[in-house]
């Protein structure tokens, strides 16, 4: 893309901005990894951002990500690594393992099993990398008095979705022993109209405890554009940021 477009300019200048939030929130020397979520932007944006040098980008619908990961793939020669963050049924499995570098929203096993199947097809046709696999955590258990606060929709504080604390031990052994797949850590929302740090603090009690069994599940996917200084704070080494970069969602027709 042309860097004098103004889109260009527009995603470099918000970009900037972000990393500079980054830079100044991140805790150590290791810089976390920014995945730029692209939900309902074109794949025009999605290059705009890789000549602006990002590499990580995230989507939550597949039928979304396939199409632009196929038309991106075709322009640009450089591998992007595509994030899927959203809730994921079992039969698009093997439509995720087709391009997805990791899977940030595992809950269940059975969605486990069918990941593992496809990837399985995937390696033997292609040869391809192990999926990433993060469990997505539901993080309402830090908020004792969630369920009374009340909700001008309908839905409570917790419905952000996610595996019980309980369930990590057992949904980490599935993915550690299954053919194909990577277990790289935890990835959680933070409830919605709540201050995120209990959260993200038992986000990193539970990430420790994963990690004593599997050490190689360090990573810790939890924040976005309005609390990301709050994610960096409690040990996050992925980011998912859309509108601060990508500005408002365009309307979906």
């Amino acid at each position: 893309m042309n860097s004098q477009d103004p889109r260009t300019r527009e995603l470099a200048e918000r970009l900037a901005q972000v990393k500079e939030r980054i830079h100044a929130a991140q805790q150590g020397s290791t810089a976390p990894t920014l995945i730029v979520v692209t939900k309902f932007h074109p794949a025009a944006d999605v290059l705009r951002l890789r000549s602006l040098g990002v590499c990580d980008v995230g989507e939550n619908r597949d039928q979304e990500a396939a199409a632009k990961a196929t038309e991106v793939g075709a322009i640009d020669a450089h591998q992007l690594r595509w994030h899927f963050i959203g809730q994921l049924q079992k039969n698009k499995a093997k439509s995720v393992a087709a391009y997805a570098h990791s899977v940030q929203s595992i809950d269940r096993g059975s969605l486990v099993t069918a990941l593992g199947n496809a990837m399985v097809r995937q390696q033997d046709a292609t040869g391809r990398e192990a999926l990433e696999c993060f469990i997505q955590v539901d993080l309402s258990g830090a908020y004792p008095d969630l369920a009374l606060a009340p909700q001008p929709d309908g839905p409570s504080h917790s419905g952000r979705g996610g595996a019980t604390p309980s369930s990590i031990a057992q949904l980490a052994a599935q993915i550690a022993q299954a053919s194909g797949l990577r277990l790289a850590g935890l990835m959680a929302v933070a409830p919605l109209g709540v201050a995120p740090e209990p959260g993200f603090s038992l986000l990193g009690e539970l990430s420790a405890k994963l990690v004593s069994e599997h050490p190689e599940a360090t990573s810790i996917s939890s924040g976005m554009s309005h609390d990301l200084e709050a994610a960096l704070l409690a040990g996050a080494t992925h980011l998912r940021v859309g509108s601060d970069i990508l500005g408002p969602r365009p309307l979906v027709r």
